[in-house]
């Protein structure tokens, strides 16, 4: 079992910055696969962000390319998203999720079923 634990949402107005942690415990961080979701009101969760177990190999969603930054520390088994030029459609709960592979490159990063653990969310909310 993994447990996955986020912070660093909160209340932003538009153009600013945040950054979400992702601290994991319970397994070797550099087994997993780490990526970023998130879930606006009355939509879909959809995929943010993803990086394989090294931090080598990094892939976004088309929306957040430029913007955020998905990156990892194993040696604090956290995963961060560095989110810049925050918009209000950018309005969501944030979720960190873990993937159990150690492949070089992740095939089907945008789907959320290839994720094994979750967390429970951080609240990221730009106002305009």
């Amino acid at each position: 079992q993994v447990q996955l634990v986020e912070s660093g949402g909160g209340l932003v107005q538009a153009g600013g910055s945040l950054r979400l942690s992702c601290v994991a415990s319970g397994r070797t961080f550099r087994d997993y696969a780490m990526g970023w979701f998130r879930q606006a009101p009355g939509k879909e969760r959809e995929f943010v962000a993803a990086l394989n177990w090294s931090g080598g190999s990094t892939y976004y969603a088309d929306s957040v390319k430029g913007r955020f930054t998905i990156s990892r520390d194993n040696a604090k088994n956290t995963v961060y998203l560095q989110m810049n030029s925050l918009k209000p459609d950018h309005t969501a709960v944030y979720y960190c999720a873990a993937a159990t592979t150690r492949q070089p490159t992740l095939v089907r990063y945008w789907r959320a079923d290839i994720y094994d653990y979750w967390g429970q969310g951080t609240q990221v909310t730009v106002s305009s």
